[in-house]
């Protein structure tokens, strides 16, 4: 059984602390395995590790992580160099992504059509037992009476934040070896208001997971059939890409099949998606240079400054400071985040690249039509940035902590703190941290985007 993550999503609802590149499951509030202080974890790596300590029992055959362009660097980071990264050309909700990922495991790590492939989200906070749940997937798919099996978690309450599976409760269930019942599944429904959904689960209705499990070649299928994809290969499929309707895979596959199955989860389900939901699970109440008295009540403050924040006499409220902005928000206001936000619009202030981070420290419109743009980046001992060039614009680089060694036009030399280097247009160049390099890098010119970025080799020795 072959596992899709999807990893695609930006981070607007968990503004200022994520954003398009570190979306909400790169935050690392979770406590981790042991719950120390010391361990903590993000959303994606709890998913990852829970998969990996079940894969002991149910042995995966392999992992695969469908994510943005601008997650590559962040999900190398996060989960090592052996999980498999599928790049999404632009963001195309959850039908494309998936049937990329599908291409890929087809045409690329040569998976059969007849292999059972289950794809679930990055972030949900849940037990193990959610992952076993999901491994009772390939039973009923290999059984031959289901193209395609959901899984649905029992309601807790009658939520307006969640779809619902409603199962036939009136037809013969199919009993799987644990003796667990699989029942087909009868209707959705998005999202209903609190009386509706408290029907629903007088009815039977579970939580939707937002899990499919279903054959390899019943996504390559309907490519073929309904798209007329003639040719699968990955290469193909990436040109391919923007082609695909921008849909959901709900719309597009699950509402229109027929014969669907049902698994039900009957343990803890969260969707950590708001901060209100966040808090409830995070390792502390406070993070980064807080002061907090007593007569705070259920209240969080995250401060990824230096300089401190101090709260005093609030309650139920989440205070966040980051590069990207300030938030003082009630709690229960918090989901309301993405839609007050949804005309503002501004570069991320913060990055996790492969070799570190960078922070925007000050972006300046010039007089001459040309832009400035400061950043503080944190190079890893050990770690380089690559052998690149930009057209459009000249760097300084000034070394505040650490040493290095700096490759430019093919020359290398050794750089220490106080040392300035200037880099013209065009010039190929690229740094090695010896020991945790911190720099300052003043970037002048126009546009000072990403795409002006030519490299030429990752792994210069």
């Amino acid at each position: 059984m072959h596992l899709i993550l999807l990893s695609g999503g930006s981070g607007k609802r968990l503004w200022p602390l994520s954003n398009d590149v570190r979306s909400k499951q790169f935050l690392k509030v979770l406590p981790g395995k042991e719950g120390a202080d010391c361990n903590r974890e993000s959303m994606v790596q709890r998913v990852h590790r829970q998969i990996v300590e079940v894969g002991e029992k149910f042995h995966w055959d392999s992992i695969t992580v469908a994510g943005s362009a601008l997650q590559k660097d962040i999900l190398g980071v996060q989960l090592g160099k052996d999980i498999n990264i599928v790049i999404e050309p632009e963001r195309r909700d959850t039908f494309p992504a998936i049937a990329l990922a599908c291409s890929y495991l087809y045409s690329e790590k040569k998976v059969s059509q007849d292999e059972v492939i289950a794809v679930l989200p990055v972030d949900p906070f849940v037990e193990n037992e959610y992952f076993e749940c999901i491994a009772k997937m390939e039973e009923l798919i290999k059984s031959g009476n289901t193209n395609l099996v959901l899984m649905g978690a029992t309601p807790f309450f009658p939520s307006e934040k969640y779809g619902y599976i409603v199962p036939d409760m009136a037809a013969k269930g199919e009993v799987l070896k644990d003796g667990s019942i699989s029942l087909p599944v009868k209707m959705f429904k998005e999202k209903p208001k609190a009386g509706e959904a408290r029907v629903l689960i007088n009815n039977g209705a579970l939580w939707n997971c937002g899990v499919f499990g279903l054959k390899l070649g019943y996504i390559l299928s309907i490519l073929q059939d309904k798209y007329g994809v003639t040719d699968l290969s990955f290469s193909s499929m990436l040109e391919t890409f923007r082609g695909l309707k921008k849909t959901s895979f709900d719309y597009e596959v699950v509402e229109k099949a027929k014969g669907i199955k049902l698994i039900k989860y009957d343990g803890p389900w969260k969707d950590l998606g708001t901060w209100e939901t966040l808090t409830e699970e995070m390792a502390d109440k406070t993070g980064g240079n807080v002061i907090i008295d007593d007569s705070c009540e259920n209240t969080h403050v995250i401060n990824d400054y230096e300089l401190p924040v101090a709260v005093m006499g609030v309650k139920n409220a989440v205070i966040v400071a980051s590069s990207d902005g300030i938030l003082v928000a009630n709690k229960g206001d918090t989901p309301k985040v993405k839609e007050l936000l949804k005309e503002h619009h501004m570069r991320p202030m913060y990055e996790e690249k492969r070799w570190g981070t960078y922070t925007v420290l000050n972006h300046t419109e010039l007089n001459d039509g040309h832009e400035s743009l400061t950043k503080k980046l944190l190079i890893r001992a050990g770690c380089q940035i690559s052998y690149q060039y930009h057209e459009h614009r000249k760097e300084i680089w000034s070394i505040i902590s650490g040493e290095g060694e700096l490759y430019i036009n093919g020359e290398r030399s050794h750089v220490a703190v106080g040392d300035v280097i200037r880099i013209k247009e065009g010039d190929k160049h690229a740094i090695r941290a010896i020991t945790d390099l911190q720099v300052i890098e003043v970037q002048i010119g126009h546009p000072l985007v990403e795409e002006d970025i030519s490299r030429l080799d990752y792994d210069w020795k």
